[in-house]
């Protein structure tokens, strides 16, 4: 669909149904958060950085103050660091529809401006968002009326019991690699290790490619398309190499508290035990930023706020959930631009 056209009346007539069965899916969820005890909430998208993600990229924009003069701002990637203000706040159960923005995002299963679904539960373990995600698919197909999501030909049950699986065991499963000994016994990882099991596996890398860029291509091209068929899929335990905000996992510093869901091989969300040390948070910024700069030269600054305010953050789960894709998947819809109600141009 071409976002220039959707607002024809004939284009408008075939989309109308999906989009009214979003409204439904967001109130049926927006209910279930009320009744759990979620307040819900709305961050400001304007914020002094997007985020501090190598890979996650912002829309830069200046703000003029009354003097005349500018200074750079940007709009958020996530609504993360404003929620995690208000935990240290005093907050304790809080959710958000936001409107968030990614650079160099555009396809089937991404929009450079989309809807995403964040909640945060105070003095909960991670485990408790994984149900709350599996309830969310419920209520999706039900407000939507399907019986299964659907992407192409892929299906998947969202009544059923999701299947969890570590990183390590989905990459010795699909890949035929041993992550973990990619890594040493803190998690710092080993390039050229990785780069030898996947040769050793059959699979090419670049030259200059890192280790992260090593997993993401692993992840893409053997592990997700295996996700979330027939019953929705639970990836837990990330390398915590790869979980720049999360805290590691109590048994394994290799690892992390960090999951994804997956349905029809579909990402839809990003869950997190949340970390809530200061000076390792800022290492691990500077650890992203000086990766952003290696990869495409450029940079972003750390909310200084953000860091401050984590000192008086108590321990927390959050997660993010794309919840255009989330529709998608129970309309059954072929690509997100269809259940957005005006698509960016």
């Amino acid at each position: 669909m071409s976002a220039s056209s959707w607002w024809q009346p004939h284009r408008h007539a075939d989309r109308r149904p999906l989009l009214l069965a979003r409204n439904r899916i967001q109130s049926a969820i927006r209910g279930w958060l009320g009744a759990e005890g979620f307040t819900e909430v709305d961050p400001a998208a304007l914020q002094v950085s997007p985020g501090n993600e190598a890979h996650l990229h912002g829309f830069a924009t200046e703000a003029i103050g009354n003097d005349g003069q500018g200074r750079r701002m940007y709009l958020h990637t996530s609504p993360e660091f404003a929620m995690k203000k208000l935990l240290a706040a005093g907050e304790t159960r809080i959710a958000a529809f936001s409107h968030v923005w990614r650079n160099r995002e555009r396809g089937v299963l991404h929009s450079p401006e989309f809807t995403m679904l964040e909640w945060y539960r105070v003095g909960e373990g991670y485990e408790v968002l994984m149900a709350d995600c599996a309830a969310f698919l419920r209520l999706a197909a039900e407000a939507a009326g399907a019986r299964e999501l659907r992407f192409r030909d892929r299906t998947c049950d969202p009544f059923a019991a999701p299947e969890r699986l570590s990183v390590a065991e989905a990459f010795a499963r699909h890949a035929g690699i041993d992550l973990l000994a990619t890594v040493d016994a803190q998690g710092l990882p080993d390039a050229e290790a990785l780069r030898r099991a996947m040769a050793e596996a059959g699979l090419s890398a670049g030259a200059d490619d890192g280790w992260s860029d090593m997993l993401s291509r692993v992840l893409v091209e053997k592990v997700e398309p295996h996700l979330g068929h027939g019953r929705p899929t639970i990836l837990d335990r990330y390398p915590a190499a790869e979980a720049a905000l999360a805290r590691r996992a109590p048994d394994d510093a290799r690892v992390a508290e960090r999951f994804e869901l997956y349905a029809c091989g579909v990402e839809l969300a990003n869950g997190f035990g949340e970390l809530t040390d200061p000076a390792e948070q800022r290492r691990r910024f500077e650890a992203e930023m000086a990766e952003k700069e290696r990869v495409y030269g450029e940079t972003y600054p750390l909310d200084e706020e953000f860091l401050e305010a984590l000192a008086y953050m108590p321990p927390a789960s959050g997660i993010a959930m794309g919840f255009d894709r989330l529709v998608m998947l129970a309309t059954g819809a072929p690509r997100i631009d269809e259940v957005i109600w005006a698509p960016a141009g």
